[in-house]
């Protein structure tokens, strides 16, 4: 009897590429379309129902059983309400993040259960390896492409029952299955951005759901230079959209900090001021892919965004439950709200929320947390 997978298909050609490989391999695939947000984009074009017939189209070219399914309230309950909230904190979270650990791999998977599924799959760039009864985490072939990042939150029940079909491919490879397959998304662009926010103006989208003040943009030696939106429209080590230009010696200015209680945007000029830079962190809400905390001090490496390269760190774990990572040399711009993802060499480890950073030097604390 063949094995039945639940496949989360998204209209791109990833999920598509996907959907082909688990049939060739000889399960009976369903395919469901999530619909979690409900919105037209600046054009009034509903990007989801867009995606949601590409998707079906796919399915019909490969015969497979075609679903929509709505995890709207799901998703504004369990990710939009998150996100909200830290940008209140004055912090930048990361909801792809947050979507994999409580939509696609808790809400869908429950979902997909009650459908008598033996696994769910996905189209991400990422891999699972089952050793000695325990399932680890792989990063993805593909180094360009590779989204362990994102799922650095789920867990064991999840990876158990969880196949990534594409994980030990490239980009490039993949597209040219879709071709040769006459797929209808072989040559469809690549999604960007946030899922609810798509390619839409984010401080737009922002000022619809947050309330944002005017106040002082403040150079770190307390120099008033500007005026700042609103707290909520700039991140650490933004440089682009500052709006102060012109002033100082000429190298661009940086965000490196925010005093939420006074409204302040704390700015440092130069790529390399040690205002932007910190040596280590504090991390809350840890999650190991495992679900167990390792010894410590653990030697590993880690990223604080995406795309970042892995730097080595050491990781102790604190009294209070969170947890201290020392870089083994400065980085810039770690941002609190943002995910740092752990890995001993393809394994992802796990993750936490960036709670708070030690500056490099002592007399930036102010802007810093500690």
């Amino acid at each position: 009897m063949k094995k039945r997978v639940v496949l989360g298909m998204s209209g791109g050609v990833d999920s598509s590429v996907s959907a082909l490989l688990l049939k060739k391999a000889g399960y009976e695939v369903i395919s469901l379309f999530m619909k979690n947000w409900d919105e037209k984009d600046e054009s009034g074009v509903c990007t989801a129902a867009e995606d949601s017939e590409d998707a079906r189209r796919v399915a019909s070219q490969l015969d497979i059983p075609f679903y929509p399914i709505n995890f709207e309230e799901e998703y504004w309950d369990r990710v939009f309400t998150y996100f909200l909230n830290e940008y209140k904190k004055g912090r930048t979270p990361n909801p792809d993040v947050m979507c994999n650990q409580e939509i696609k791999f808790n809400a869908f998977l429950d979902y997909a259960l009650k459908l008598d599924a033996d696994y769910i799959a996905m189209g991400h760039y990422a891999q699972v390896e089952k050793r000695n009864g325990d399932y680890y985490l792989l990063r993805g072939k593909d180094e360009n492409k590779d989204q362990s990042y994102f799922l650095s939150r789920i867990g064991q029940k999840a990876l158990s029952k969880t196949i990534f079909p594409i994980g030990h491919l490239k980009k490039d490879e993949v597209r040219k299955l879709a071709k040769e397959h006459n797929l209808y998304t072989a040559t469809k662009k690549d999604s960007t951005g946030i899922c609810f926010i798509g390619e839409r103006n984010f401080d737009e989208f922002l000022d619809r759901y947050l309330l944002s003040k005017e106040g002082d943009i403040v150079d770190v030696d307390g120099d008033v230079l500007g005026r700042h939106s609103g707290l909520i429209h700039y991140t650490l080590g933004q440089r682009r959209g500052i709006g102060i230009g012109g002033i100082g010696t000429g190298e661009p200015w940086f965000v490196a900090g925010k005093d939420l209680k006074n409204n302040i945007l704390y700015v440092a000029q130069g790529k390399d001021h040690p205002a932007l830079f910190s040596t280590s962190m504090i991390g809350e809400d840890p999650s190991w892919i495992l679900e167990k905390t390792p010894k410590t001090p653990l030697r590993c490496t880690a990223k604080f965004r995406y795309r970042q390269k892995d730097v080595p760190v050491t990781v102790d774990m604190l009294n209070d439950g969170n947890v201290y990572i020392k870089y083994d040399e400065p980085s810039k711009a770690v941002t609190p709200g943002q995910a740092a993802v752990l890995y001993q060499g393809e394994v992802c480890l796990g993750s936490c929320i960036i709670k708070s950073t030690e500056p490099l030097d002592k007399k930036y604390s102010y802007i810093h947390g500690i």
